[in-house]
């Protein structure tokens, strides 16, 4: 229902889960930093200005928007949102986090697979008066980001 997805779709969340590299070479399999048996979480590639690091949590099963979302799925992916804002607060030195879900084009969604955000805010930060950077980061510049929030949950955070 609701669907924009080209029938010849290779989606990038998809192979990432499988862990396999993005065609477009953005996506990493290091970048992710929790996956459980219905949600992955991982560190996005696309930045904004003052709020780096930012973590995207999708479904492992390939849905495209809230319209087709499973529940068990749409559980599992709040259930980690939950875990990566706690991991991102306490490991980014952060004042807060935001998180924003975005359904078809006229809703900014660029991506055919369910996610949702998760940003480190800052006091000041205008996270909603600026818009994303023109150019993907590299995995080196999320590797700091995704080790953090590793080490965090592996020590038994969150």
């Amino acid at each position: 229902m609701f669907n924009h997805q080209p029938d010849d779709y290779a989606c990038p969340f998809c192979r990432l889960i499988a862990g396999l590299d993005d065609l477009r070479k953005v996506n990493d399999p290091r970048d992710v930093v929790r996956r459980t048996e219905l949600a992955t979480a991982f560190v996005s590639p696309r930045w904004w200005p003052n709020n780096h690091g930012h973590v995207l949590v999708v479904p492992n099963a390939h849905q495209e928007n809230i319209y087709d979302l499973q529940p068990e799925y749409g559980h599992a992916v709040h259930d980690l949102v939950r875990e990566v804002a706690i991991g991102i607060r306490n490991t980014y030195g952060c004042d807060g986090t935001s998180v924003r879900q975005h359904n078809e084009p006229a809703g900014y969604q660029d991506v055919w697979h369910y996610h949702v955000h998760v940003f480190p805010r800052y006091h000041g930060d205008e996270l909603y008066r600026s818009a994303a950077l023109g150019d993907f980061t590299t995995v080196e510049e999320r590797l700091t980001y995704s080790e953090r929030l590793r080490a965090f949950f592996s020590e038994g955070g969150a």
